[in-house]
């Protein structure tokens, strides 16, 4: 039973102010309003999800645009009558197919009561000068954070890891796109899968990933059923890396979600071990529900700091993935609000990578397989790291690989790394790196 029925954009507004006051992320406050509010119709359901992560995700691009048209400083005006035009503003110029009038009084209705006359002024403002607005234009790390709306500090890290032009096709692509459904071949085949959501499956890497552009009712129930769950292709390419055998022995060392161990498990076809670990207990509990509801009963899921390998299990795993904690460049898409505090702890990450890697290691057998992943765009924890590792274990080799793709885009390692650009992959941004224990 609904706790009660909001219009879209009245809990888009509410929603964003959330998030903004307490640092939540953004796919858990959606997640927690579609399942205890009641919409009239699945559009509405995209409608409310659009504009929580749009206006999130273009939060600094919005505020350039409303200083423009606003008497007052941006600085000045208060959270709530401030998202009211940030929702206002995001519907008139990144959304072609709401009516202006409806943008503008649909936004004015969700503004305090005080604010409501300053809201729709500068909506009509943005109206009369048809919609038109200045962005700068320059390469540098302070240009490229109003143009698309990440800190100054993440620009930098692009520019500094690939270079300026790399740097404006990433920030460009991490907008959000496609949902990936990987299917759980254990219980359902592709085709069956095809057939449930009305969708083949296209995925140019990954033969049992159908992808949809929202999470509906027949979508969601799928869920629920263990039929399919959410996990991107960039990730599952990384487990494809992994490359899990029915019978083997597998560690996941930084677990949670989980997404990375139930295709391990599934590519197993169910028949082996997977141990599935996690610094933090309180997200051990949703690995355990999904498992349970994908029916993968060769995964075991246990409390550990990766740091701190289980003594009963080194040395005899035969494949180890370490999905190291990351400043999350990759996933702006996902979670637009690491668009403005993914520089946090950036000093201190590659340390505590260096030693979740070192730890994982340990699980290795003679001739088993380790795999370093990140979901982020950042040399210093990618490449500094694995370059590191590798040349204080002399026991491990970094192996090459590729991901064949069937529209061409092969994707090939070099010196065993890979880095996933979301402009080329069409993905989140990645990075791979496959090792051998000698």
């Amino acid at each position: 039973m609904a706790d009660k029925v909001l219009s879209p954009r009245a809990a888009a507004h509410a929603s964003v102010t959330a998030v903004m006051k307490s640092g939540r992320y953004s796919n858990l406050e959606i997640d927690s309003v579609l399942k205890s509010n009641e919409f009239s119709a699945d559009a509405d359901r995209a409608l409310y999800t659009r504009l929580v992560y749009g206006v999130i995700e273009k939060k600094i691009t919005l505020d350039h645009i409303i200083s423009q048209y606003s008497s007052r400083d941006v600085k000045d005006v208060d959270l709530p009558t401030l998202n009211a035009l940030r929702l206002g503003v995001y519907q008139l110029v990144f959304m072609d197919k709401i009516p202006d009038f409806a943008a503008v009084s649909e936004s004015v209705s969700t503004a305090p009561a005080k604010s409501k006359g300053f809201v729709n002024g500068v909506l009509r403002s943005l109206l009369r000068a048809d919609k038109k607005y200045s962005l700068p234009e320059g390469d540098s790390a302070e240009d490229m954070s109003v143009r698309f709306s990440a800190s100054v500090e993440v620009c930098g890290i692009l520019i500094d890891s690939y270079g300026a032009e790399a740097a404006e096709k990433i920030l460009g692509a991490l907008a959000p796109g496609r949902i990936d459904l990987r299917i759980n071949t254990t219980k359902i085949s592709v085709k069956e899968a095809e057939e449930l959501l009305g969708t083949a499956a296209e995925n140019p890497y990954l033969p049992d990933v159908l992808s949809v552009t929202t999470l509906t009712e027949a979508t969601r129930r799928g869920i629920g059923e263990g039929l399919w769950f959410v996990q991107d292709t960039a990730s599952g390419i990384c487990t494809k890396v992994l490359g899990a055998m029915p019978h083997e022995r597998v560690a996941d060392t930084c677990a949670a979600p989980g997404g990375k161990t139930f295709s391990a498990a599934i590519d197993m076809g169910g028949a082996g071990e997977v141990f599935s670990f996690d610094l933090h207990e309180n997200k051990l509990s949703l690995i355990k529900k999904t498992v349970e509801r994908l029916g993968l009963s060769c995964v075991a899921v246990a409390e550990r700091d990766a740091r701190e390998p289980d003594p009963t299990l080194c040395g005899t795993c035969d494949r180890v993935l370490c999905d190291a904690p990351c400043s999350g460049i990759g996933v702006l898409a996902k979670k637009p609000e690491i668009r403005y505090k993914a520089d946090e702890g950036a000093a201190r990450l590659p340390g505590i990578q260096y030693d979740v890697l070192c730890g994982a290691s340990e699980y290795v057998k003679p001739g088993g397989v380790l795999v370093y992943s990140t979901c982020t765009l950042n040399r210093r924890e990618n490449d500094e790291v694995v370059s590191r590792f590798l040349s204080e274990h002399p026991c491990f080799r970094a192996v090459d690989f590729e991901v064949p793709a069937k529209n061409g885009k092969d994707l090939v390692s070099h010196g065993g790394m890979l880095t996933i650009f979301p402009h080329e992959a069409g993905c989140d941004g990645f990075f791979v790196a496959k090792m051998i224990r000698n």
